[in-house]
Formats: structure tokens, sequence, C-alpha cells
């Protein structure tokens, strides 16, 4: 069933009776060729690219809970390609790209809006740094614009320019940055893979990772054991959790990171803006809401919830940035569950066990790397090698300490990640 708007105004004349549900609803299998472990974002897009790219179809997404209920369904929805450093850089880049054809590609409307995403600075330093960002930006092939004091006044109004700590000296502006409806991006990558065979199997826990001889040759579930030669690990805040089955501890610490939405609002906000001293960042969603985020919750937790007093740090930070916000009634809050690397760098990599794949570490970048992780860790489970935007995020790196890909340039440690 392919959408289109002659079939949306069909159904909408002969009481939306035409629909289909938008993927199955299989019984497991004995054996597959390929499992996922993790029916987010990132294994149902590594699903789908399996089957679309590499012509594999026997493959099932294992899926404790129900589609859209971790983090890709607990975020800010936040797309960008404004990384510097090599490594992250060529990734981003290349998942933006996929972004920007994704819903011709899965013929869903993911909401997927480039409004343009501007970081504010507020020191000459900080200056000085987006300028260095903003030219990395664009040798990569990506776009960036360094706006001064009026150039951001022009289309940030409402801010506070004058703020005694934080004055607004500027800010770099990626005018291909914006925003996708989070829970759309899933079900579109599970229609997408389910069209082509991949059954997604949700309500099913993995409880043991079956190894004989060093390799994997299958998994232990609630819903029984199913054999397979191959699995892909896309487990976020559970990573730590999952590869301990397999015998194995990784270096990754699971935070919470707390999210916020507001009452309904009128368009006020048009674009994505983060706040380069308070990590505040906020968009305004098209049903009107302001939603909004900041800083990890930094203790270890696998709960999906977060604490007070972080509720009013980000709530602080976004009455110093803007404070007409102060006048909106927060709805409701969420918690996604981080996977934090001592880098604030993904690993997508083998691991020593024949036939077991990992992809995980990506900290606050899950949700705008979800078509890139997909594409380039199919390509690795499919051919055994490394795509091409993916070299740098290998899991030795932490042994070696040879091309750690520290973005924020804030050390090795969770806690500052």
């Amino acid at each position: 069933m392919r959408f289109s708007g002659l079939r949306i105004l069909k159904e909408g004349l002969t009481g939306n009776k035409g629909w289909r549900a938008h993927w199955r609803d299989p019984e497991p299998k004995a054996e597959y060729d390929a499992i996922i472990i993790g029916g987010g974002g990132h294994g149902l897009s590594t699903a789908y690219y399996l089957a679309k790219n590499h012509g594999m179809t026997n493959i099932a997404v294992l899926e404790k809970g129900y589609i859209g209920g971790g983090n890709v369904g607990r975020n800010t929805t936040i797309v960008r390609a404004n990384y510097f450093l090599n490594g992250n850089s060529e990734f981003y880049s290349h998942s933006l790209k996929l972004w920007e054809g994704l819903e011709e590609d899965l013929n869903y409307n993911v909401m997927h809006s480039q409004r343009g995403l501007i970081n504010l600075f507020h020191s000459d330093g900080q200056r000085d740094a987006f300028v260095r960002r903003g030219n990395a930006m664009v040798n990569q092939g990506d776009d960036a614009i360094l706006l001064d004091r009026e150039g951001v006044r022009k289309h940030l109004p409402y801010l506070d320019f004058d703020n005694v700590r934080f004055p607004i000296y500027g800010g770099l502006l990626h005018p291909r940055g914006g925003t996708a409806r989070h829970d759309a991006v899933a079900w579109g990558f599970a229609r997408g893979a389910d069209m082509r065979g991949v059954d997604i199997i949700q309500n099913c826990e993995v409880t043991g990772i079956d190894i004989e001889n060093g390799a994997v040759t299958g998994v232990q579930t609630s819903r029984g054991a199913i054999k397979t030669k191959k699995i892909g690990m896309t487990v976020a805040g559970r990573s730590g959790q999952v590869a301990a089955m397999a015998g194995m501890r990784l270096p990754i610490e699971s935070h919470v990171l707390q999210a916020f939405v507001t009452e309904g609002l009128k368009p006020v906000i048009d674009h994505v803006i983060s706040f380069g001293m308070g990590h505040f960042y906020i968009s305004q969603s098209d049903k009107g809401g302001l939603v909004f985020g900041g800083d990890l919750d930094f203790y270890a937790s696998y709960a999906q919830r977060g604490n007070l007093p972080m509720k009013e740090h980000v709530m602080e930070a976004g009455m110093t940035l803007m404070p007409m916000i102060g006048e909106a009634k927060v709805l409701r809050s969420w918690g996604g569950i981080m996977d934090m690397t001592p880098d604030g760098s993904p690993i997508i990599d083998k691991s020593h066990i024949d036939g077991l794949f990992l992809n995980c570490g990506w900290c606050y970048g899950g949700f705008k790397a979800v078509p890139g992780s997909g594409s380039v860790f199919s390509h690795l489970m499919a051919t055994g090698t490394h795509h091409s935007e993916a070299t740098g995020f290998r899991l030795d790196r932490f042994r070696t300490g040879v091309g750690i890909i520290d973005e924020e340039g804030t050390g090795s440690q969770h806690n500052l990640h």
C-alpha cells in the first residue's frame, strides 16, 4: 500500500476504511540469516538497509517492548550535520543526505523540516571556536553561515541579548539542520523493512546470546530460542547489559537525558536554537508545543525518568535565554537512556565474537544518526568491512587511545559528555 495525496483523499471520502496495518505481526521463525536486537530507529533502519541495499530479507528485528517506545520516541527530534572532527563530520554529513531523501525513499511522511539550526555564542573564544567549526562544515560539503549579533536578532528577536552573564555575541546558522517527527521515523522504517520481508517481532525480549567455538549461533528470547549466525546489537542505553550476555564489558555508561514539551502555542520559534552557555536547546513542534532539553542527569541509571534538580536547571537555562518561555505551561517530561562512551562518539564495529556486531554509544547523537547508522551498520553486517563514512567508530580506539573522537573536547570522562 503506497501513500499519495489521491489515496488520502479517497480514504477521507470513504470513512478511512481501506487502510491496512503498516507492518505484520509475525510469529518468530526457528532460524534467520540475521537478527537485529532492538527495534528502535537504529535497529529498524539497519534491517531496512540490509534488505534494500544488500538483498537480505530473512531477517528479524526483536523488540522487547513496542515499536517507538524506546529512545527513538524519547528525544528532542533534532537533525543536523554540524560536527567538527574527522570521523564524526563525514558520518553526520552522510546521514543528513539520507534524511533529505528519506520521505521519498520510504514513501512515508516523517515530517522532516529543515528549518535551520542556530548555535549561539557568548564570548570571543566561543566565536572563534564556531568559526573553525563552520569552516570545517563547509569543507565537508555542508552549510554554515556565521551571524553577528544583529544577524541573530533578525532571526530570533525574542532572545535576551543583554543578559549580564551570557550576552549574545552571535551565532552559527546551519540552514539544512532542523527536526523530524521521531515516532514517524520509527514507523516509516518499520513499514519499509516489513514491505521487504523483514519480520518485526514486538514483545520479544532477548534473554541470552548463544555462542559456540567463538561464534554466535542464536539467541534466547521470551518467546523461545531462535538460531542465527549474525546478530546486530542496537539497544542504546541497554548496550552494556546485552553485551554482558556475550561476556563482553563495553566502555559505556548509561545516563538519563530528559526532555520537555509545553502546551500548544501559536508559531513563534522558526528555528532550532542551541544556547552555548547553558546546554539548552529548543524548537517548536508542528502541534505548537515548545520542545526543549538540556544536560544529562549526571548519574548512571536505566530509568526512563529524570530528577527534579535537572528539571530546574533546564528551566533556568531556558529563562536565561528567552524569558518569555516562563509564560508557557509544561505539559510533560520524559527521559531517554543514553549510552555514553568516554569520547562522546559512537561505536560501530565487529566484536571479537564471530557474527556479533556492535552499534552503540550514540550519546546525544542517536536520533540525527538514524538513517546514517542503518546505512553503515548494514554495510558492516553484510560485507564484514567498514563503510567509508564510519571508519573512525572502531571499538579498539578505547584500548589503544588512537583515533579518539572527542568532539566536545571535554576529555575521556563519561560524566563530562
